[in-house]
Parts: C-alpha cells; structure tokens; sequence
C-alpha cells in the first residue's frame, strides 16, 4: 500500500509541475512515510553518490504498460536492493589489515605460479647446488665494491678449459661451457671467494698466436664465414672475420693488464702444445712482475696427474693439475691465488651503495647491442662486428651516468627462433640464448632493440611478450636511425605509429631513437631507463588508488550478467612494486570480463602513470567475515590466513 501510495503520490506532482520528476527529484521524497522498500531505494541513490554507482531506475508514469513494467522492475530492484544493503552492513566490518595480508599472499601465489609457466632449460639446479650457492651468497662481502677488489685472470689458448674453471671459482653456471674452441669471446667477470679473501675472477677468450695462418685460426676458432652473414658484401664479410682473433686477443689481454694474479692454463690431455710455449713465452716477456700460476686442467686422476703435468716443467712455471670438472686441486689453486693477492678490507667510512638497477640490452642477431654497450661506457667493452652471433655469454659492466646514478649493463645474445637454433644445431647458440632469457629475468629494465631499416619480426613479438610476462620495465630502441633516408619530422610519428601496431604487447614502453656506432642519442637510452625504473618503484597510497577505482567504476560500470548480477569492487591495494602490483577484491571475480580488467588498467595507467612497466591487476573474490561464537575472537578468514602463511613460507 505504501509504495502505491508513493506512485500514487508522483503521479500528482507530475500533473501540478509542467516538468516530469527525475531521478535528482526522488531524494525529496519524505523517507520516513515510506516503506522499508523504499527506504531502500533512497538509500541506493545515496550510495551511488558516495560510491559512484548508476542511480536505480526513476519512477514513471507514462503509460499503463510502462507502470507494469515498472512494477516488475521495481520487485527486481528491491531484491537487489535488499542484497546490497546486507552486504554493505557487512563490508563495513572488513578488517583492512587482513586484506593487506592477503593480497601479499596473493601476490606470492601469483609469482610462483608465474616462474613455474616462465622456466628456462637447465634452470633448475639440484639441493646441493642450491646450498652452495647460499653459503657463497651469505659469505660474500656486499659492502666492497667490485672496483676495489683484486682480479684473477684465466687465460690460454682455446679449449682448454677455462670457461669450466671460472665457474667452479665464481660458483653457478655464468660462463657457457661447451667442448668446442672459441666459445668465449669476451671479457666475463664473476666474484669469488676462499677463507677470508674475496676476488674477481676474469674469464677470457682463447688466446691465439701469430704462428698459425688466418685459414687455421679460423678453423680454430670455429667461426663461419656464412651463417649470419647474409646481405653483407663479400669484402666486409672477409674483412670482419680476419679482425676476430685480434679483437679476442684484445680482451684478453686487457684482461691480463688488470689482474694481480694470473692463471695460465693448459690441457694435461692434449698434452704440451706449441701454442702454449709461446703464451708461456709472452708472459714471461711482458708480465714478469705479476703472479703468474700454471694450472694443468683435466687432471681427473691424481695419479696420473702428476706424471701429466711434468711434462709442462719445460714452461719454467710450477705446474700444478687440477680438474675444473671435479674440482681436484682447485683447493690448492685457490690457496696459491690468495698468496699472490692482498686481502681487502672493508672500508670504514664507505657509503652504503643504494639499490644499483639492471639494465638488459636484448634483440635479435646483428641489431647492434654490443655497439650501444660500447657508446654508453666509452670503450669497447664487447667484440662489435658484422659477424652475426659474435656475442655468446651475458657481459655485465658497470656504468655511472651523468647524474652519478649507477646501472649495471647487461649484454646479451641475439636472440633466434627456437626452430632456427634447433635447424642449425649449434649448442653455443641455444646456451647463449639461455643466458640472454635469463639475463632479462635477472634484470629490472629491458631495452629492446630493432634495427631501423629492418621489419618488425614475429620473434621482436615474441621477445616483447616474454618481457612483459616477466614484469620487466622496458623501453624500445630503435637502433642505426642514420640509415632512413630522407627523414622529416612526420617520420618519427609514423614510425611510432608502425611499432605500436605491431608490438602491442609492449603500447607503454616509451621508444628511443639513436645511432650507437657513432654515439648520437645514446645518453637517451639512460634517461629512459632511469625514468622507467622510477615508475616501476612507484607506489600508490591506498586513498589514491581507491579514489581512481571509484571514478573509473562510475563512469563505467561492470556490465550485469544475463542473471542481473553485478560486479563490485569493495576495496584495491597495491601490493608489490617492480612491478607495480594491485589487488581488488570483489564480490566475483567472475563477473568481471577481461575486457573490463583492460579497461581498469588503462584508467589506472591514464590516471596514475606507470610509463614504461607493466603493472598486473590480481582479482580476488571476497570472503566473509565471519566471528566464532559471536566473540571478538579472530575471524574464520583470519585463521585461513594463519594456515595458508605457514604453507607459503619462505625460510630465511
């Protein structure tokens, strides 16, 4: 009778004003004449103030058939309604502090799922690798810096084994090993630890002589004249590959001048070798002043150990055997390396070092990585030749910009198909691109590089993808922009535009053009980055979040199931930064469409940033809050997350 009485009651305003009521109209309706019904109902149109929600449904008086509608209409409504006002009485018994715990939870539960789908071949390692690895961790010194540390150089000719002896000190699998010559080819670095001395140890590329001719040291070395060499002229093809065992001579021998300890080594299997003879000869000649030890590598058996190593006598070094492979003799190794050094103290008044970012450098084969690692650090840290492939291991360097902030440089592989690197059958290559998928997990920016005049591929996409699966900050350079011809200032818009269509995996990274064999614009690609880890470290409070989530509901609002359901949003938060991670919890997470979630994160991205990161939206159905006996004991909630913390541990 009431809500009879009340239609009965906008039907005559509607005859007295020559304007039909609205919905801003039904708040003056005295709500205490009214019944709980439409008590109800006023109470909805309030809360959509308050919370943004769509008004219910003015009341109209057309037609008849428009009233039956109405009537209908208005029996759904009040059923919602009714819903709604339990469990907005609910919600206001949300313990914030529990949500706060459970949306971490959530956020672990999503990490570790994430790294089980995102695992890369010869990941895992066993339990006993696993403990050296956090006994090495918990012994070394992170309050010395790398620079201040001494150096030990590996050095010898090609496939002997030193790559295998860099990881046995360093620990981990950081160098590729494989048995085939000229594996290494750049300066790889790796700390390192025995008793209370800690070091830098240097793998380097095989050391060569000008004895043999340039057709066997390319057999030596293993390097083709055709693979990766299509569209360049034969000349700069002949040209580039006789410059290769030069430029890993070269950073060996950088390698060499910068260390305090030498360790030359040889191959007790192989036996004495020419080559060794004048290695051995050049250091005598110019690093007599330096401590220089002579290791004979694949000395499995102690045994024969001995009688394999007297024959290396002749060198004028003490030879020593070792096995890099099972680790006999390397005890002895490391004793005489710590005799030759001078052990580091740490320094009293040295500032703490703040978080030092990574940036990776990662592309496909021949898009010029190595020459913007080069142009950003002024020296030529890397091989850079047309040869593609020329980089195997991941090169880390370190780097201070202008502004004195520090970055740690990542140099990677190009990067193939897997059918590609499968059809050619090069173990070198898979391992490498092994090294560079890791590299980009390891890191905390990715720069993408294309090549300018080069077509967006499949496997950019593909690269572009894996970079956004890892929540990595990432930033698009578009390498050699000296080589579109006849530029104007619409082509840079129109190349943007290209990228965005194509790499939609990647529509936030902000895209850098620059010239890395001639240094033009390569101070960009820092800028970029640094503002990409900047964003990437950002963090919304809880009130700001909240205000952005509400205004984005109320203009649009979570489309309703054919059932006449709704999706609600009763609290957001921000769990984790790098990247920026938010959680919402809802009345169902089913009811809100994945069309929807976009919609959500673009708002989040149009009102709050986040350039340059990908940020990931976790949805989590809420729970009732429910008290044991009527008691201020905790919550059933509560105790789940007690249960499901103890399972989610991680030790310490």
């Amino acid at each position: 009778m009431e809500v009879s009485a009340a239609i009965s009651l906008s039907r005559t305003l509607s005859l007295l004003s020559p304007i039909a009521p609205t919905s801003s109209s039904i708040p003056f309706l005295p709500p205490v004449s009214l019944s709980r019904r439409c008590h109800l109902r006023h109470r909805r149109y309030t809360l959509s103030r308050s919370f943004c929600l769509p008004p219910a449904v003015p009341f109209s008086s057309s037609s008849t058939q428009n009233e039956d509608e109405e009537a209908e209409l208005v029996e759904i409504e009040d059923s919602e309604l009714e819903e709604e006002y339990i469990e907005d009485d609910d919600s206001n018994s949300i313990d914030v502090e529990s949500l706060e715990r459970e949306a971490e939870l959530v956020v672990r539960e999503f990490s570790d799922s994430l790294s089980r789908q995102l695992t890369i071949e010869e990941e895992r390692s066993s339990p006993k690798e696993a403990q050296v690895k956090e006994k090495r961790r918990n012994n070394t010194s992170k309050n010395i810096p790398d620079h201040l540390l001494p150096k030990v150089a590996i050095v010898g000719r090609p496939n002997v084994g030193k790559s295998a002896l860099f990881n046995r000190l360093v620990g981990g699998k950081k160098a590729i090993v494989v048995d085939e010559p000229g594996v290494t080819r750049d300066r790889l670095y790796g700390r390192a630890f025995w008793g209370n001395y800690e070091f830098v140890v240097v793998d380097t590329g095989g050391v060569l002589t000008i004895s043999k001719s340039q057709a066997d040291l390319m057999e030596e070395l293993a390097i083709s004249t055709t693979i990766g060499m299509e569209g360049i002229p034969l000349a700069t093809r002949e040209a580039a590959v006789a410059r290769m065992p030069s430029m890993i001579e070269k950073q060996a021998t950088v390698a060499v001048e910068e260390s305090s300890v030498i360790i030359f080594l040889v191959d007790g299997q192989a036996g004495l070798n020419a080559a060794d003879v004048e290695i051995a000869d050049w250091l005598r000649k110019h690093y007599s002043d330096k401590c220089i030890i002579l290791a004979v590598n694949k000395c499995e058996s102690p045994r024969k150990g001995i009688s394999q190593a007297s024959e290396f006598w002749s060198l004028g070094f003490d030879p020593l055997p070792v096995s890099a492979l099972s680790g006999t003799g390397t005890g002895e190794l490391l004793d005489l390396v710590c005799s030759g050094i001078k052990k580091v103290e740490e320094p009293e008044y040295l500032e703490e070092e703040n978080y030092v970012p990574a940036i990776a450098i990662v592309g496909r084969p021949n898009v010029g990585k190595s020459s913007i690692l080069n142009a950003l650090v002024g020296e030529d840290r890397t091989i850079v030749s047309p040869v593609s492939g020329t980089t195997r291991d991941a090169i880390d360097t370190e780097f201070t910009g202008s502004d004195g902030q520090k970055f740690r440089l990542i140099d990677t592989a190009g990067i193939r198909r897997k059918a590609a690197v499968a059809s050619s059958g090069s173990i070198p290559e898979a391992l490498s691109v092994n090294q560079a998928l890791r590299a980009i997990r390891r890191s905390d920016v990715v720069a993408l590089v294309i090549e300018a005049m080069a077509c967006i591929t499949e496997q950019d996409c593909k690269i572009a993808e894996r970079i956004e699966k890892e929540g990595k900050g990432c930033l698009i350079v578009v390498n050699k922009w000296d080589t579109i011809p006849n530029k104007n200032q619409e082509t840079t818009v129109f190349y943007e535009e290209d990228v965005r269509r194509k790499v939609r995996s990647l529509s936030w990274a902000p895209i850098v053009y620059s010239t890395a064999i001639a240094g033009h614009s390569v101070e960009k690609i820092i800028v970029a980055a640094a503002a990409v880890e900047k964003e990437r470290s950002r963090r919304l409070t809880t009130a700001i979040l909240n205000q952005v989530v509400r205004e984005a509901v109320a203009f649009k609002a979570p489309p309703r199931t054919r059932g006449g359901k709704r999706g609600r949003v009763y609290y957001s938060t921000q769990a984790a930064i790098r990247p920026p991670t938010f959680v919402f919890f809802v009345n169902d997470a089913k009811l809100f469409s994945e069309t929807y979630r976009r919609y959500m994160e673009k708002q989040l991205r149009t009102s709050a940033g986040f350039a340059g990161t990908p940020i990931r939206l976790l949805w989590r159905s809420r729970r009732k809050m429910e008290k044991s006996d009527g008691k201020d004991g905790p919550t059933k909630m509560q105790e789940n997350f007690k249960d499901r913390e103890k399972k989610l541990a991680v030790p310490a």
